[in-house]
């Protein structure tokens, strides 16, 4: 095997430096604090990359790493990587999942009982020999037996859940595709929705990625939701938090404070909205993955993922693209488009907290090696609200949140020589889409029965509403009103029931208060914006 160069650009553990200097088919060079300029003059040397938060690896970079195969991101956000760039180049981008879980799981519930008991505010006091005078104004709040709102039940959610029990708090969680039976044998009350987590909750505790739709997942709404004095922790990404909205509802007196790690524009600027606030606050630069635990842990992780790669072709924890050979992507690789659309589409449009996922093949795809596509389904479904799922940890987050995935091949003939169907269940309750490709083109052609004729990317307005005349006409009317226009429209109609439904594909995405509108007028019973 001829030697492989791997850069490292961002400090990382000297363990983990030498888990690849250590094999003879490597040659690793550590150059940190390497400016834009310089790492565009040498990256078309190497192999392999690490990188922490540090290097930005723009397409730029990546067109000038002509030998680049593999990144390796020592931590869980990839915002400094150009994924689609990457994708494009043949890179596979690999990061570390769960190398910061403890160390951010402690920093929030730090955060809490800091925010709680007023520990920056009382150690400035005495600093500042104000004893007697912070003793009288610090008067603290106990978090025994008090209602917890978990709003993300992953890794460092569910390591919160088990500190804040063994503080005798009771939990309220939500998390989608949080089962039942999961939440049953973590000890903690599923709730189907943030508001019904939320709802007369003293404590809530965000640990959910930034996407549309968890951005100002606490607004003034919720926040009204929530008791009297309660106490509103972020660890995860800023922007879950409407800041205006926290300060008004703490200048009013409905919220006691804030444990903040995260902010919404970062660095904070120093007249921050928050930052003149007396009491029952807790501040941190962004430390959730900073301990000497977890940046050893990454780094080792980063490092051993890198080196089997270039070694073995082992794949690892990579973000964009399927553990494949040549043979195989060649096979299935036209479904694989299909799946992951079903799957955002049944994240979306399907029940929350559902039990199993089933995709059923019927017709020629049947005979082919489908396990691929069917996690594909699963990675779709997945990702539309958790960031650190990729094809290949797919199965194992869904074990973690108690959800199964099956998968069946069907011998009964259809209108299609070919079709995927996945079917989302909890409890009693079904929901069912369907995908084919026609032609050379996949398309959604069922939505929970209803047949359609759409395709698998874009942005879609899903509207269902009475069988009557005239909501065509006032759905169109909307739109126009909002100046979005249609690029293809399939309508669908349950004569049964009396209901249609309507899958309206647009030229740009649907905005809020298109959406108030549609929701409020007479005849719509539900509409849901989807951008895939």
């Amino acid at each position: 095997m001829s030697t492989k160069r791997i850069l490292v650009s961002d400090p990382i553990s000297e363990i983990g430096v030498a888990a690849m200097t250590e094999h003879p088919d490597l040659q690793v060079d550590v150059n940190t604090g390497l400016t834009p300029e310089a790492l565009l003059e040498i990256i078309g040397d190497y192999d392999g990359l690490v990188i922490r938060s540090q290097t930005k690896v723009t397409r730029e970079v990546l067109e000038a790493a002509k030998k680049l195969k593999v990144i390796g991101r020592a931590g869980v956000g990839v915002d400094n990587v150009d994924r689609d760039a990457a994708t494009d180049h043949g890179v596979i981008v690999m990061n570390t999942p769960t190398g910061n879980t403890i160390s951010t799981a402690e920093l929030a519930f730090t955060l809490m009982l800091s925010a709680a008991r007023n520990i920056g505010p009382g150690h400035a006091g005495v600093l500042a020999g104000d004893f007697p005078a912070a003793r009288k104004a610090f008067k603290g709040i106990e978090i025994y037996q008090k209602r917890l709102a978990v709003i993300g039940m992953g890794r460092i959610g569910t390591e919160f859940v088990k500190r804040a029990q063994a503080f005798g708090m009771t939990v309220a969680a939500f998390d989608p595709f949080l089962t039942q039976a999961r939440a049953d044998q973590l000890k903690v009350e599923l709730a189907e929705s943030p508001d019904a987590a939320l709802k007369g909750a003293d404590f809530v505790t965000l640990h959910v990625p930034m996407t549309p739709d968890t951005k100002h997942i606490i607004n003034a709404d919720r926040l009204a939701l929530m008791n009297k004095g309660a106490i509103v922790v972020n660890c995860a990404r800023g922007g879950l938090i409407d800041e205006p909205a926290l300060r008004a509802a703490i200048d009013s007196g409905h919220i006691a404070g804030c444990g903040l790690d995260v902010f919404e524009d970062e660095p904070p600027a120093a007249d921050h909205i928050l930052f003149d606030l007396p009491k029952h606050i807790a501040f941190t630069p962004h430390l959730g993955a900073s301990t000497n635990e977890a940046q050893e842990n990454v780094g080792i992780q980063v490092a051993e993922q890198l080196r089997d790669f270039l070694t073995t072709g082992e794949i690892r924890n990579a973000i964009n693209m399927p553990s494949l050979d040549a043979a195989a992507l060649e096979d299935i690789g036209d479904y694989l488009g299909l799946a992951k659309s079903l799957g955002k589409f049944l994240a979306k449009l399907g029940p929350a907290n559902p039990d199993s996922i089933r995709v059923s093949y019927h017709g020629e795809i049947a005979d082919k090696d489908t396990p691929l596509v069917s996690r594909t389904v699963l990675h779709g479904f997945l990702a539309s609200s958790r960031e650190d799922v990729n094809i290949v940890n797919c199965p194992a987050i869904a074990k973690e949140l108690g959800l199964e995935l099956t998968e069946t091949t069907i011998n009964a003939s259809t209108e299609y020589s070919e079709l995927i169907v996945v079917e989302l269940k909890k409890g009693d309750q079904k929901f069912r889409l369907a995908g084919s490709i026609i032609g050379k083109s996949p398309r959604i052609v069922e939505i929970d029965k209803l047949y359609v004729d759409t395709n698998i990317e874009g942005n879609f307005l899903i509207v269902k509403n009475d069988d009557r005349p005239g909501i065509v006409g006032l759905v169109g009317t909307a739109l126009a009103k909002h100046g979005l226009n249609i690029a293809n429209l399939s309508l669908a109609r349950n004569k049964t029931e009396g209901n249609a439904l309507s899958v309206i594909e647009l030229d740009s995405p649907a905005t809020e208060e298109l959406l108030a509108e549609l929701t409020s007028a007479a005849g719509v019973l539900s509409v849901k914006a989807i951008e895939i």
